[in-house]
């Protein structure tokens, strides 16, 4: 009887699981159309109610709800594995971040984990919106899934948890009912997109990844980074090089140094799955290695910050779209090559071939995944067991810059043996090299050691952007801790609250990443050749660039620590130190000050600042921000203090220096039809900085009269063209202007670009009229165009006695990080130091008048006052920078042009010169007591 009974239960049960993935919606049924279809997209909205319904009918699914986006809308990812899986999820979770962690356990309970574990594998699609294979092959790859009872498929669901998430849901809507809005198929284009696919930041939503400043990068950072730690994850991209049909694994030199070595053949083993299936199934066209530009040096994208946390991270870039193309013809392509084994031939591409292409790789990937699972997962152990053990001893990194160091010593050295006849008195070994000395005058140097860890202070000067950094630290997985008490390390005293992040953890290459310069290679095309551009930045160094304190620790150390749950952010509550009768002072040091005061401003309350600070006690630096005392300001001060890690001094006394009084302004930031992304950081930043401002377009500041509508505009890079434009602008013809007559009319109000004999003319009048102007980047051209006494600093002069730019060969300064000298006492510049990491990306660098100076017609900010300001990433010929301007101010009749050549917002990541913007974002209100004198009391 019992036996019947649960006969007939395991039947009936059957048969309720067949008849759910019967009742399973096909992509057809449910959109419409199929997936890869000519002319055919769907919205994220359609796409959402598709996941929900195979998650409802289905047992190897579970739909999470990973955090909102930028725009409100629900991000999903869809776990799918073998309905005995979901049921220990947890553990198989668990398992999966034990190994990537690898804290506490032997390699004998490491091979156990692996073997009871499952791979997980990450798979998303959608980041770029406008890449629209990514969001559809992911709809297709989970079709599949939940619904495929092939061998592979089934074997793939027993040993795979599969994190199947989708990126960037605001851009697919945006996209989809941009391509879909003209009934007519073949009219229908992604081209001339009005606005950003990802609100704030567009494309650079995959540059935000070790910052983590967007919510659909928090949310997915939190999956990858805390919640999961998948040993592999695949990032799908577009284009794939002109001639082929994608590149992928594995890339180009150089990668990263600070990898475990472990990650890089792993990518090297998945490139070979994911190539030998695409040849197996006759789909030609895959390039790797050089055929491509994409490299894993640069950390920040989705896949690439997975590098640095011993996950293999997989990119591939495909061609096709809904409209179809064209292969073209490309003769270099067709030869096979290491690079290309199997070209493409020309050939009319369809949207389904790049769907079916996806979907292959996809199950290339998990197929690999399957059959070396508790390699995978035993791997991921291992490379976080050798950073933990690295941490632990003295190790040197190995560097180009070290690798100069000992040609050098080998150089210098007045007895180092020939080279022709040195094996004949046995000083160099056979087949050439050096004695081993040279290199242990490098690589057994005492103070040229890896740090142990690192000691970031409470009581720096602005120790609440210091804790954004910790954040960042803490979102990516690092293991952060934080002193309960007053300790002292290598003889220094640090205070209580100060964070300590130890190099003895799995993510070691990470925040190794993230405190140390990046020291990319001299990479050129040939000896004495063009430069190789790198992927990305060479260097960004997050420690040097938001302007943080630390120390660099070389020994073991500890102290009063506790460590940190993992995950957990910090909000340290800041105080106000004194009564504060009087009122109180806020440091222009600080940039989480400027919110406080813009919080005041928008209450009706007074605000002053200190130009010249204060010459008592205590001492106070040029820019202080004053408040005097009322109920109103006090509670605004308490509430800013604790929120926002802010520590304000009370004083008792009005201080007697003299004070100007701060006025909000009304702030205008250019942007243009389908948006700037530099523009959408600074949007971003002033949200989070509460500033308020209006966005412009260029027909509004062609229309004239901006003096009585604005008291200050912002132009960021690319904004304001070169003098000459045509062949001597080098953005001229890179952004195509849709017409008119093609455009909504909603969107109309935003096409024009700045152009000379409109736009320039306006801005002039608005400088005159007493309007300030702040430029960025190449948006310095501006002061060429009112010819202003600056020149190119970055020049030289040709045998026939013409002026050129300095050519790649002689000088090339891709995105890193380079030193400048501030002259601190100046309105623009407070709250800076005198020495000032700046992020430089083929930066303007001016050469000013002599006459200019002196006339006062041009102040210098910042300058570079050596030969040699690189501090982290690649630059070739820095010696030429030596005396260069890299920002000055300049009065244009009433007003004021801020022109700044370095990137000071770059990303919303520089934080550090954060405040060469905000200080030129006040107003001036009449002058306070001009008294020098100084009574200022706690």
């Amino acid at each position: 009887m019992r036996s019947s009974f649960y006969l007939v239960l395991v039947l009936l049960t059957a048969g309720l699981r067949t008849a759910l993935a019967q009742a399973l919606p096909s992509p057809k049924e449910h959109f419409g159309f199929n997936i890869g279809d000519d002319y055919q997209l769907a919205t994220y909205t359609q796409t959402e109610a598709y996941v929900k319904k195979l998650a409802a009918g289905s047992d190897r699914t579970k739909l999470v709800d990973i955090g909102l986006t930028e725009e409100g809308r629900h991000q999903f990812m869809l776990i799918v594995s073998s309905p005995e899986n979901l049921k220990k999820l947890d553990r198989y979770k668990e398992i999966s971040t034990k190994m990537a962690r690898a804290e506490g356990i032997s390699d004998e309970q490491a091979r156990a984990l692996a073997n009871e574990g499952k791979a997980v594998v990450w798979i998303d699609g959608g980041l770029h919106a406008t890449e629209v294979v990514g969001t559809h092959q992911l709809i297709e790859t989970i079709w599949q899934l939940v619904s495929r009872k092939d061998p592979e498929t089934l074997r793939i669901l027993d040993n795979c948890i599969i994190l199947l998430t989708h990126a960037n849901p605001d851009g697919q809507e945006l996209v989809t009912n941009w391509y879909m809005r003209d009934p007519k198929p073949e009219k229908r284009s992604l081209e001339n997109l009005p606005r950003l696919y990802e609100k704030y930041a567009g494309h650079d939503n995959n540059r935000d990844f070790f910052m983590l400043n967007l919510k659909e990068t928090q949310n997915i950072g939190r999956q990858l980074f805390i919640e999961w730690l998948p040993q592999i994850m695949y990032n799908h991209h577009q284009r794939g090089p002109a001639g082929s049909v994608l590149a992928g694994p594995p890339y180009r030199d150089p990668f990263n140094y600070v990898f475990d070595p472990l990650m890089v053949t792993g990518i090297d083993a998945l490139g070979a799955a994911m190539i030998n299936r695409l040849n197996t199934e006759n789909k030609p066209g895959y390039t790797r290695l050089g055929g491509s530009v994409f490299s894993t040096w640069y950390n920040g994208g989705l896949r690439t910050t997975t590098h640095f946390h011993n996950m293999i991270g997989l990119l591939t870039e495909i061609i096709g779209g809904p409209t179809p193309e064209d292969v073209p013809l490309v003769p270099s392509r067709l030869i096979p090559n290491g690079n290309t084994p199997l070209p493409v031939r020309p050939q009319k591409w369809h949207f389904k071939q790049s769907i079916d292409y996806s979907v292959s790789l996809n199950y290339a990937v998990l197929d690999y995944a399957t059959r070396h699972r508790d390699e995978l997962l035993f791997n991921i152990y291992r490379m976080g067991k050798n950073s933990i053990e690295r941490g632990n001893q003295d190790t040197w990194s190995l560097s180009p810059k070290k690798i100069d160091a000992i040609n050098a010593a080998f150089q210098a050295d007045p007895k180092k043996p020939a080279t022709t006849s040195a094996n004949q008195y046995g000083l160099m070994p056979r087949g050439g090299g050096m004695p081993m000395k040279y290199y242990d005058t490098i690589m057994t140097n005492q103070t040229l050691r890896d740090p142990r860890g690192f000691i970031i202070p409470a009581n720096q000067p602005d120790f609440s952007t210091a804790v954004k950094f910790v954040n960042a630290l803490i979102r990516t997985g690092i293991q952060i801790q934080q002193a309960t008490a007053d300790f002292t390390v290598a003889g220094k005293k640090y205070p209580a609250g100060s964070y300590v992040v130890k190099a003895d953890q799995s993510f070691r290459p990470h925040l190794l990443d993230m405190f140390e310069p990046q020291d990319h290679p001299n990479d050129f095309q040939y000896p004495g050749g063009p430069p190789v551009r790198p992927y990305d930045a060479a260097g960004w160094t997050p420690a040097y660039l938001m302007n943080v304190k630390f120390d660099r620790i070389l020994d073991s150390f500890d102290g009063p620590f506790k460590k940190l749950p993992y995950g957990e952010l910090q909000s340290p509550e800041g105080h106000v130190a004194g009564g504060g009768s009087a009122g109180y002072l806020l440091s222009a040091k600080t940039n989480n000050s400027f919110i406080a005061v813009n919080d005041l401003l928008a209450s009706g309350i007074d605000v002053y600042r200190l130009p010249n600070g204060t010459g008592g006690k205590p001492t106070v630096e040029a820019g202080t921000f004053f408040v005097p005392a009322s109920a109103k300001a006090k509670s605004i001060i308490d509430k800013s203090a604790k929120e926002l890690s802010l520590d304000v001094t009370g004083v008792s006394k009005k201080p007697t220096a003299s004070m100007i009084k701060v006025s909000p302004m009304r702030i205008a930031l250019w942007d243009t039809y389908g948006g700037s992304m530099p523009s959408g950081w600074i949007r971003w930043m002033m949200e989070q900085y509460h500033f308020p401002m209006k966005v412009i377009y260029p027909q509004d500041i062609d229309a004239g009269d901006l003096r009585k509508k604005f008291d200050v505009i912002v132009f960021v890079t690319r904004a304001i063209p070169a003098l000459r434009g045509g062949e001597n602008d080098p953005f001229s013809g890179f952004e195509r202007e849709p017409k008119e007559e093609n455009t909504p009319a909603e969107y109309r109000p935003w096409l024009g670009k700045i152009t000379a004999t409109k736009s320039i003319p306006q801005l002039k009048a608005f400088l005159e009229a007493g309007g300030n102007i702040v430029t960025i980047g190449s948006s310095t051209n501006l002061a060429y165009h009112l010819g202003l006494p600056v020149k190119n600093a970055l020049t030289e002069m040709t045998t026939s006695g013409q002026e050129r730019p300095l050519p790649g060969e002689k000088y090339y300064i891709p995105g890193s990080v380079l030193q400048v000298t501030v002259d601190s006492t100046q309105q623009a510049t407070y709250g800076l130091s005198t020495l000032t990491d700046v992020y430089f990306d083929a930066s303007p660098v001016f050469k000013l008048a002599p006459e200019a100076i002196a006339k006062g017609t041009v102040t210098p900010l910042a300058w570079f006052a050596t030969n040699k300001p690189l501090r982290s990433g690649w630059a070739w010929g820095q010696a030429y920078l030596q005396d260069g301007v890299a920002a000055f101010m300049a009065p244009v009749g009433a007003g004021k042009l801020y022109a700044f050549g370095p990137e000071i917002t770059f990303r919303a990541q520089s934080h550090g010169t954060f405040k060469l913007l905000f200080n030129q974002l006040y107003g001036s209100g009449k002058s306070g007591s001009q008294s020098s004198d100084v009574v200022s009391e706690h």
